[in-house]
């Protein structure tokens, strides 16, 4: 996702990006092609909701995403324990560009920035949970390597219709408040490559009740 091309060539290349910053290095591999799809399944808002505090909170506002726990059931179990364990607590934005903006890498909170968006948890990876849910604006998705099955800590944001993504990431839920925020901080400048120079470091994500959020 360094390079704009056409629309087609900067599409494949987010992908083929996507994929390196768990480890892969390609966008196109069997894995994808024979991976499960789960079809025709309408997204359910799960009951509690994940709320993001950003560390510089009086330039960046609180972003809250409603999860899809029928659609994505263990991406949202993994995330709703990596927020309450505080795995997320002082992690970066280390990729932003046209595409997305992501985070979740535990290695981002260290003072070393080549190895942002090589990290995972202490958790065993995720499984995929691949639907046919399309790739909008604020969706939230799960980042992996080249295998499916390889998601785990980090996470993407989409900040426009992303058609190269659909059935290829899991879907595990989208921003219902705040894309403003999102869009501010998909902004900053300057940067080094993806990477902000000066890192836009999340304080917290909070798992709170959906009722208590609105």
């Amino acid at each position: 996702m360094k390079v704009k091309r056409t629309a087609a060539a900067g599409i494949l290349l987010a992908l083929a990006l996507l994929l390196a910053a768990c480890g892969g290095s390609t966008s196109s591999n069997g894995k994808t092609a024979n991976a499960e799809i789960k079809k025709g399944v309408a997204p359910v808002a799960d009951p509690e909701v994940a709320v993001i505090h950003m560390e510089n909170s009086a330039a960046y506002g609180d972003v809250t995403i409603e999860l899809y726990s029928n659609i994505a059931p263990k991406m949202v179990e993994r995330f709703k324990t990596l927020a309450k364990n505080g795995t997320y607590n002082g992690v970066s934005w280390h990729r932003i560009n046209e595409h997305v903006i992501q985070s979740g890498d535990p290695l981002s909170k260290d003072n070393d920035p080549k190895n942002d968006g090589t990290g995972s948890s202490d958790l065993p990876n995720v499984p995929a949970e691949f639907s046919d849910l399309k790739y909008d604006t604020g969706i939230v998705g799960a980042a992996r390597g080249q295998d499916n099955n390889s998601a785990n800590s980090q996470f993407f944001i989409t900040l426009k219709r992303e058609p190269g993504f659909d059935n290829r990431y899991t879907i595990f839920g989208k921003v219902i408040k705040g894309m403003n925020s999102v869009m501010l901080i998909s902004g900053v400048q300057p940067k080094d490559g993806e990477r902000p120079i000066e890192p836009i470091r999340i304080k917290n994500i909070e798992i709170v009740p959906a009722a208590a959020a609105k």
